[in-house]
């Protein structure tokens, strides 16, 4: 991947803003870098909880001495807090989108005085989808702004639809008996590049009887917001999303599929930014060690991300699953995964696993799963961990927990045919049956090769020479990101 050479002043330079979540922040880290190389100089604006956060999870000075690449932090007006933890997504949702305009304004005049700024003019912005309160700083400034939906395309053609669905009155739901007397089973087949697919399995925002609910409204506002916008970024690729992505391209007419990004990262030399990592969380690499010592596809991988909580019985209930199906596993225990309480597992599990399982409070997932002892990934469905487990070839169990992830499984398992689904009123008897499967059985073995199949199909889109997505971000840097950088 060409880099470009140029003196600091004349870098063009991107403000690139991530929804402070860390399903977010990891793709938009990975963009940045990727800019980065490519000749720009990066301010990378985290909340100021986040940052604190990141500090902690990966030291007090992890973050300094990278030239051309800068953090800097504004509130997300939320009440402060020392948790060890993500908010409350709808609490953030609603405060970024009133709050956050006033401060990040005022970090670009900042970014932008001569007389004191030691850095390159602001030439573009680069921001969440769902941080579109940043289009209105770019209009003030002349300067275009990207928006980067870091969900599937499906997912996000899924939300661009939302309005549709309560003006033909399936959304806002008569009462709450509407969630299991059946009408979420209702096939949707109006959304282009999506037939088949059911209300159950739409983003988890429509399962409400509140018209004026926050994040249902949030979603509807946002993805009209992207019209304003001067291109659409997704980190997928043409093969893996063809049919939603050609539909979306009638819609948006500025679209651009550039994923998935770490393989597009993974084809940069080793650099002093290849050490800057952005899980909020603390790491524990010896699982690596552990991985290293068991059999090529024997481990189930166990991750639900950084946002899932479960009750404590659906938590025994996967950990019996688990146990009872004999096979290895690694499993990611956060410390805020059990609602209301910590993670505490039975001593009799302990006991029947010691020989097999490893449990870690967090772990660096993209080379857990890029492992050659990895077999199968137990997942919430998030659009991270999906294609981190088509990097890595890996087939899947979802168990989607709420947002696109509903839309991300039905996907995966319908479409690409390297999932199946865990219901989610979750039983052991199930999760053993299904672990079973996955890692031994016919279902198994061809969900593999499916998998196998996607992974190559990945690599070429981000080959270095002729890869779709490749090309795109070429094209997207030159035609939408440097139009103003001469200026």
């Amino acid at each position: 991947m060409g880099s470009w050479e140029q003196t600091e002043g004349s870098k063009p330079h991107a403000v690139c803003v991530p929804f402070p979540a860390q399903g977010h922040v990891n793709p938009m880290l990975k963009l940045a870098k990727i800019l980065h190389y490519r000749g720009f100089h990066i301010t990378f604006v985290n909340s100021e909880f986040n940052h604190r956060r990141l500090l902690r999870s990966r030291g007090p000075n992890s973050l300094d001495g990278f030239p051309s690449f800068r953090f800097e932090t504004i509130p997300d007006g939320l009440p402060p807090s020392d948790a060890d933890a993500t908010q409350d997504v709808p609490s953030l949702c609603d405060s970024t989108k009133k709050n956050c305009l006033v401060p990040f304004t005022d970090l670009l005049s900042r970014l932008n005085d001569t007389s004191s700024s030691k850095v390159p003019p602001v030439t573009c912005i680069v921001s969440d989808g769902i941080m579109s309160f940043t289009l209105k700083a770019a209009e003030q400034l002349g300067i275009p702004n990207v928006l980067f939906w870091t969900t599937s395309a499906c997912g996000f053609m899924a939300y661009v639809h939302y309005h549709q669905l309560v003006e033909k009155g399936y959304t806002p739901l008569k009462d709450m008996s509407y969630l299991t007397n059946g009408y979420l089973d209702t096939v949707i087949d109006w959304i282009p590049g999506m037939e088949g697919i059911r209300l159950k399995d739409l983003p988890s925002f429509v399962r409400t009887n509140d018209p004026n609910d926050i994040m249902f409204n949030f979603a509807v506002g946002e993805t009209e917001k992207v019209h304003k916008a001067s291109a659409l970024i997704l980190n997928t690729f043409d093969a893996l999303e063809s049919d939603v992505l050609e539909a979306l391209s009638s819609i948006f007419p500025s679209v651009y599929t550039i994923g998935l990004l770490q393989l597009l990262l993974n084809q940069i030399p080793e650099n002093e930014l290849s050490r800057l990592g952005s899980n909020l969380w603390k790491e524990e690499p010896g699982c690596l060690e552990w991985l290293d010592s068991k059999e090529p596809n024997s481990v189930v991988y166990v991750n639900f991300g950084s946002v899932t909580v479960m009750t404590p019985q659906q938590m025994i209930e996967f950990a019996f699953g688990l146990a009872n199906s004999k096979h290895t596993f690694l499993w990611v225990i956060r410390p805020d995964l059990v609602i209301g309480e910590s993670a505490m597992l039975p001593p009799e599990f302990a006991t029947e696993t010691k020989e097999r399982g490893l449990l870690t409070s967090w772990c660096p997932q993209e080379q857990v799963l890029g492992h050659r002892a990895i077999g199968g990934f137990l997942t919430h469905s998030g659009w991270n961990s999906t294609i981190e487990s088509v990097c890595g070839g890996v087939p899947m169990l979802c168990w989607p927990f709420f947002a696109e992830q509903q839309t991300n499984c039905w996907f995966t398992c319908t479409r690409l045919g390297i999932g199946m689904e865990i219901d989610s009123d979750v039983k052991r008897e199930k999760v053993e049956s299904l672990v079973r499967e996955l890692m031994v059985g016919e279902r198994g073995k061809e969900m593999k090769k499916k998998a196998m199949e996607f992974k190559r199909l990945a690599e070429e889109a981000t080959n270095c020479s002729d890869g779709s997505s490749y090309l795109n971000f070429d094209k997207m840097v030159s035609h939408v990101l440097m139009c103003n950088a001469s200026k």
